[in-house]
């Protein structure tokens, strides 16, 4: 700590230099020409003497981060970033005069910069730029991490004194980004992932909209809100926990296709997958259902996988997952049975708890009133470990969720007969995807009769009074957009935190964000 104070001071004393010989340290603008990149692949040798003059005359303005610099006798080479890589810069005291060679002396790494010049090539054979002038654009006060790099004989980057503290990187994005490259790229993907996905959803006529974050009833998915309070109003107020309720508002005022990438919150736990504030891309359909919507997941999924590898195949975390449609479609009590061998639909609920509780499988108390929820919580402990390659997992028990419509196949006979029978279990045109082991969205055949979804959503309210966690209260506003009357419909949530992680060979969704939630120091 000391020793940094002692730079912070070593450089406050070059900033009030630079002040006493007239030069603003921070001025307001740079005209910037060219870029590191395009010069690299832009320049050619001079094939004479009269063309190698003629580039001389030929001035560019680059501008960046000083990220070395070797401070020589009246001629120095330094390296600026900037936002597409990096370049070295030749300054000779005999070019750009005593006083802009006196400022140079007073420049650290970390430093801005802005270089007029012409571009050459060294002795070396490294493409640079002769400096005929330099702007001071920002002078730094704190230093940067020094990250060395080097080549070994055998042609592998070597690392030293890299910041590599994960908590500090998480803290400290800014230099995390300036100081690892691989970072920056991570961030770069992630924004050609969202612009595939819009793209593809717009290739089927989906309409991009907003709806609020703010909203006085939270609904759309079975989670604990964040909750705060409108002055004015003087009303409780809660950050959403999905957009679901309002997009499928808008589909019932006509409009069919919409879709809609937003921040949901969830009063949660932080883990390797979950962060309180997550990115999420909701879509629906109006005339379609739960095999439309299998059909475009994968395809959003496949496309957006393209655009950043060229390739539907990749390594995750050590583990090859091939992305390339058609997706392997289970339905989930076909999972159980392939994987234990026990047929839950035909076992009393009594007999598929005692299976668990044999078996050392956690079953939490609260949700053993709904033989379908232990069904669910039966797939997750067994079956959710051999998902690797994506997988659909459809027909998910009714207790699930109160949004979706049952199997077409059952009367309406039968519906009734069912909800009277505490042993059978309603199956939904539900599917959840999943890769690498982990659930990457939700998807329904939208429910749009009335008075089952009025049922559902107050069956959901008691069980909530029952003590049942995670779920949502019963918003008035949204059955009456149903009973306005909503097409048949399908819609999507995709994580997209998630996707990001795979398809960036992320380790944590903290890796994937730019600044994660963070306990205050």
């Amino acid at each position: 700590m000391q020793e940094t104070n002692d730079l912070v001071k070593q450089r406050l004393l070059a900033l009030e230099e630079i002040k006493n010989m007239g030069i603003n340290p921070y001025p307001h603008r740079f005209d910037v020409t060219a870029n590191s990149a395009e010069i690299l692949s832009t320049f050619k040798d001079p094939a004479d003497e009269a063309e190698a003059e003629a580039q001389k005359l030929k001035i560019i303005s680059v501008a960046g981060r000083i990220m070395a610099i070797r401070k020589m006798g009246k001629a120095s080479f330094f390296q600026i970033k900037d936002d597409t890589g990096k370049i070295q810069i030749y300054i000779r005291q005999n070019d750009v005069g005593e006083e802009l060679y006196k400022l140079f002396k007073l420049l650290d790494i970390g430093d801005i910069i802005g270089v007029n010049g012409f571009v050459f090539r060294t002795k070396m054979g490294e493409v640079s730029v002769h400096a005929t002038a330099i702007e001071l654009l920002t002078k730094t006060l704190q230093p940067l991490p020094v990250v060395k790099e080097e080549t070994s004989e055998t042609g592998e980057k070597i690392i030293h004194d890299a910041f590599a503290d994960v908590e500090l990187r998480y803290r400290q994005r800014y230099i995390d980004l300036i100081v690892n490259d691989h970072v920056k790229e991570t961030f770069l993907n992630r924004t050609k992932i969202i612009q595939s996905i819009k793209r593809t959803l717009e290739k089927y006529n989906f309409l991009e909209v907003e709806t609020p974050t703010l909203q006085s009833i939270y609904g759309g998915a079975n989670a604990r809100p964040f909750i705060t309070h409108h002055n004015a109003l003087d009303i409780p107020l809660y950050l959403r926990i999905s957009n679901e309720l309002y997009l499928k508002r808008l589909v019932v005022g006509g409009f069919n296709r919409v879709y809609e990438l937003v921040k949901d919150f969830r009063n949660e736990g932080i883990d390797r997958t979950h962060n309180p504030e997550f990115s999420q891309i909701e879509w629906y359909q109006a005339y379609g259902d739960y095999n439309d919507s299998m059909n475009l997941f994968e395809e959003v999924v496949e496309n957006a996988c393209l655009s950043i590898h060229e390739t539907t195949k990749l390594n995750y975390q050590r583990t090859e997952i091939d992305f390339k449609r058609p997706w392997k479609r289970l339905k989930m009590v076909d999972a159980i049975s392939g994987k234990i061998g026990i047929d839950v639909v035909n076992m009393k609920k009594a007999d598929i708890i005692k299976y668990m509780k044999d078996n050392d499988i956690d079953l939490d108390p609260k949700i053993t009133h709904s033989k379908g929820l232990v069904i669910s919580a039966l797939f997750e402990a067994v079956c959710e470990e051999d998902l690797t390659q994506p997988t659909f997992i459809y027909d998910h028990p009714i207790d699930s969720t109160p949004l979706c419509k049952p199997l077409r196949e059952y009367t309406m006979q039968q519906l009734e007969e069912m909800k009277r029978d505490p042993e059978a279990v309603i199956f939904v045109e539900r599917f959840e995807p999943y890769i690498n082991n982990w659930e990457l969205g939700n998807s329904y055949t939208e429910l749009n009769d009335p008075v089952l979804q009025r049922s559902l959503l107050e069956a959901q309210v008691e069980r909530g009074r029952g003590g049942e966690e995670e779920t949502h209260p019963l918003d008035e506003d949204f059955l009456r957009a149903i009973e306005v009357g909503m097409p048949p419909t399908t819609g999507v949530g995709l994580g997209v935190d998630r996707l990001v992680m795979l398809l960036t060979n992320s380790a944590t969704i903290r890796d994937v964000l730019f600044f994660p939630l963070m306990r205050p120091q």
